[in-house]
């Protein structure tokens, strides 16, 4: 069997008595570790995790995006959903994107290409970010540390600049293309409009955001209230009207988080917990109860059986959410977390800028790279998720908590577009279904369905499982590669019934890291 990469990656788990934490950073991940040794708990280092995430990992997520976090409380058992997804601006104006009569964008979301592709990136194609609001929410109803002890980490981060490693070269190289559209994007993540690179690797160079230092400083010390209503609003409404994009003072005070009960099913006498609306997690579940109704594993490992049964009900679910939800074929740039404290509390948190590197813009006073949300909206009316003003569009973010019968409680969740749900149906899977550890079950390999009449197989699966697949639709066996993400990049934590605490972070990654406090 050809192949096109040759190099092996082990990522043990980590166990712990203690804390554990998991991200796609090894800053990040150091980050939530110092909050728990300083008393935090799963909240305090999730939100102080993200928000250095946008610092590090600036093009996968950061203020200028949103997401969905859910939180576990170990004592009094409840588990809350907090929802801080984008909105399309109340002057958006939908005569600004005309549909061109043939071909599909090129940002693989399979949507009618729009003229100037002004829906995927530059300044309309902007939504009003909701990320601070959530957090900040998140830490008042369920931390313990004040806002300016948790974003400190992140402005100690701002302050010393993006170290230019070669991963992160490469990164920018990927989207060099678009970001010397722009101007503010040009000047802090190119050079001479070509991608940095680090000729030293004993000295490597920093990307340095002055204007994002000075926004972080500005929201440590005026709290998080300013993005939206106060100072630091001004200067984004000022950086809107700049750069004419749609978002207006009134789309900035009138956003507000949601904090909601989990939507719930049982799978396998497991409970499953998802964030309820417009995300993956109701699909998820669709697929779970599915599967549960129509298959049981008769193997002591996946075999063909087991992967076609995972195909036939990603296909019953995606079918159901392209019908009645809308969808998005995208791969998004989105980042994850998982977080257990001492006392079990858990944090399963999913955030993005939903393209790579988002709008491509970076705000020209306020140092902020922006999200193209209005990507996530299916251009053409009469649509479940049609794009229009004042609206909140379907994602593809599914955090997720699991509770076995056994008490084992896991949060997980995943980046990678429209194959997040996919990666975390089969992790439940191979948790419940095979009774496999946490390393044993991330070390398994998987597929993706996305909706597509395609089938995606690691070519480890085997021959035979392909060929197998190939007879219900046309499957292709491809690499897990560093950067495509084809089958989804997760991480999770986990509980067991002795209180003893597991973490896994995506193995292919060069920064991925799991710590424990001991």
């Amino acid at each position: 069997m050809k192949t096109n990469e040759n190099w092996s990656i082990h990522k043990p788990s980590i166990s712990s008595r203690g804390g554990v934490v998991t991200s796609h950073h090894y800053e990040a991940s150091q980050i939530g570790i110092d909050i728990l040794n300083n008393g935090g708990n799963a909240v305090d280092a999730a939100v102080s995790m993200g928000l250095a995430l946008g610092v590090v990992e600036p093009w996968m997520s950061g203020i200028g995006g949103c997401g969905y976090m859910l939180y576990h409380n170990a004592k009094s058992q409840e588990t809350h959903a907090i929802d801080f997804g984008v909105k399309s601006s109340v002057n958006l104006d939908i005569s600004k994107f005309t549909l061109l009569d043939q071909g599909n964008d090129d940002d693989l979301f399979g949507w009618p290409n729009v003229k100037n592709e002004t829906n995927i990136h530059g300044p309309l194609s902007m939504a009003v970010p909701g990320y601070i609001h959530g957090v900040s929410k998140a830490l008042s109803n369920f931390g313990s540390m004040t806002w300016k002890d948790v974003i400190e980490p992140a402005c100690t981060l701002a302050k010393r600049g993006l170290i230019l490693d070669w991963y992160a070269s490469l990164r920018i190289a990927m989207e060099a293309k678009l970001l010397k559209n722009y101007q503010s994007s040009k000047s802090i993540f190119l050079e001479n409009d070509l991608p940095p690179v680090s000729e030293d690797p004993t000295n490597l160079k920093i990307i340095k955001n002055d204007a994002l230092y000075k926004t972080y400083s500005l929201l440590r010390d005026e709290g998080p209230e300013t993005f939206y209503t106060g100072e630091l609003s001004k200067t984004l409404i000022s950086d809107f009207d700049r750069i004419k994009s749609f978002i207006c003072s009134q789309d900035l005070e009138s956003y507000t988080s949601q904090i909601n009960k989990t939507q719930r099913t049982i799978y396998r006498n497991a409970e499953i917990h998802v964030a309820p609306g417009l995300n993956a997690g109701p699909s998820l579940i669709d697929a779970l109860n599915h599967l549960e109704n129509n298959w049981f594993p008769d193997t002591i490992e996946p075999d063909s059986k087991s992967y076609i049964a995972y195909c036939k009900s990603l296909e019953f679910s995606y079918d159901k959410r392209l019908k009645e939800m809308g969808e998005q074929k995208d791969n998004s740039c989105t980042t994850h977390l998982s977080v257990v404290d001492k006392k079990g509390n858990m944090v399963s948190l999913t955030q993005t800028l939903l393209s790579v590197f988002g709008s491509r813009v970076v705000l020209p006073k306020s140092g902020i790279l922006m999200n193209n949300g209005i990507m996530w909206f299916d251009p053409r009316q009469g649509r479940p998720n049609s794009l229009s003003a004042a609206k909140k569009p379907l994602s593809n973010m599914c955090p997720t908590i699991v509770i076995d019968k056994s008490k084992n409680k896991i949060a997980l969740g995943a980046s990678g577009g429209r194959r997040i749900f996919p990666a975390v149906f089969q992790l439940i899977s191979f948790l419940l279904d095979y009774n496999k550890s946490l390393e044993e079950a991330f070390n398994t390999s998987r597929i993706d369905y996305s909706g597509e009449n395609r089938i995606l197989t690691n070519k480890s699966l085997g021959i035979d499982v392909i060929k197998n697949l190939n007879k219900i639709l046309p499957t292709d066996g491809v690499q897990d590669s560093l950067l495509s993400h084809l089958f989804a990049a997760p991480n999770a934590v986990m509980v067991g019934t002795e209180g003893e605490k597991y973490g896994n972070a995506y193995i292919p990654s060069p920064w991925s890291s799991t710590l424990s406090t001991d």
